[in-house]
């Protein structure tokens, strides 16, 4: 039995769900049509380019949070999660998933997108751990702020490892999955790194390093 790990975005979905609550949130009119479109277009292409400006872009992100209610929040969530997200769960992840489960590993899913967005995404996966960005909750309300260090690249390592020494698990035999080359170093933390349609940054590497390379997308 080990820990069995799984990055979220363009992993386990074939989306990403921190751009796809941006689009969302467009579509309801929650937010500046022209200036966020552009933002969130802008953030997109520089996680992809492994240039993110992560404070800068939680400043964006977490905004919304902050400017509405608990309610109007929870709502749009449903709507979100029905339009944005079931649609791009993969049967093969869920069959991974399922695989380490009867092997009797410990699962969870580790990401830079925010725990408001995912943890409905972790619980419809039946994923029952999950370390995410912790956006700061004062009163009951958003804040609009960040608790804690953010799962970012070499932040994933950080918050992974104060993880495990309240869970008292250990890394040995642990597998990690991911999509995205912002993850290198967590799969260099692991026993088992596999590269999940990898962009092509990861694929280089995976290649030279002769990781493990799968895909979780229908043919």
């Amino acid at each position: 039995m080990s820990l069995a790990i799984f990055d979220l975005d363009n992993t386990l979905i074939s989306t990403d769900s921190d751009h796809a609550w941006g689009e969302f949130l467009l579509e309801q009119g929650a937010v500046d049509p022209v200036a966020y479109r552009e933002a969130n277009e802008r953030f997109m292409a520089d996680y992809n380019a492994g240039t993110l400006d992560m404070a800068a872009f939680l400043e964006m992100a977490l905004k919304p949070l902050a400017e509405n209610t608990p309610e109007q929040l929870a709502a749009w969530h449903q709507q979100f999660m029905a339009s944005k997200i079931e649609p791009h769960i993969l049967p093969k992840a869920e069959d991974l998933l399922a695989r380490h489960r009867t092997r009797g590993d410990t699962l969870l899913i580790i990401t830079a997108t925010n725990r408001f967005i995912t943890a409905p995404i972790a619980e419809r996966l039946g994923v029952d751990y999950l370390i995410a960005v912790n956006p700061e909750v004062e009163s009951g309300r958003y804040t609009g702020r960040v608790s804690g260090i953010p799962s970012y690249r070499e932040g994933k390592v950080t918050r992974l490892h104060a993880w495990l020494e309240d869970k008292d698990f250990t890394l040995d035999g642990a597998w990690f999955y991911s999509d995205s080359h912002n993850d290198l170093p967590l799969l260099e933390e692991v026993d088992h790194p596999v590269a999940v349609d990898p962009d092509a940054t990861l694929r280089q590497i995976a290649e030279e390093r002769q990781w493990r390379i799968m895909s979780l997308r229908d043919a």
